[in-house]
């Protein structure tokens, strides 16, 4: 995932990003393989997600604001490929990355707490 930052990092903001579009486009050939394999790692992502909610006792609400989370970040590839066929800025992109980002770091914090508490 740091990786796919990096990327939209260097093709939509760095500095001399003119340049190393230049020397590693493939065009929107590149845009729509960022899509594909982000949107088939947050479905997966997604499914673990769902799994782990269902296999522990997270209280509702979370588990309700985690799943959601976790579908937001579907908005990356959504957002890639409307900047692919429509021209559209990143925003998508950037919302749903955070969001993915968000939803995995609050099930760690779950989990671990649900876990600690087990011990304790």
């Amino acid at each position: 995932m740091l990786y796919g930052f990096v990327l939209i990092y260097l093709r939509d903001f760095a500095p001399g990003k003119e340049q190393w579009i230049a020397n590693y486009a493939v065009g929107k050939h590149f845009e729509s393989r960022l899509a594909h394999v982000h949107g088939n790692l947050f479905a997966l992502i997604n499914i673990a997600v769902g799994l782990v909610l269902h296999r522990y006792p997270v209280p509702e609400a979370t588990g309700r604001w985690i799943s959601w989370l976790g579908l937001a970040g579907l908005l990356m590839p959504l957002g890639i490929m409307s900047e692919v066929l429509f021209g559209l800025p990143p925003l998508l992109v950037i919302v749903g990355g955070i969001s993915m980002v968000a939803c995995m770091a609050w099930l760690a914090i779950v989990l671990w707490r649900i876990e600690a508490a087990k011990r304790a």
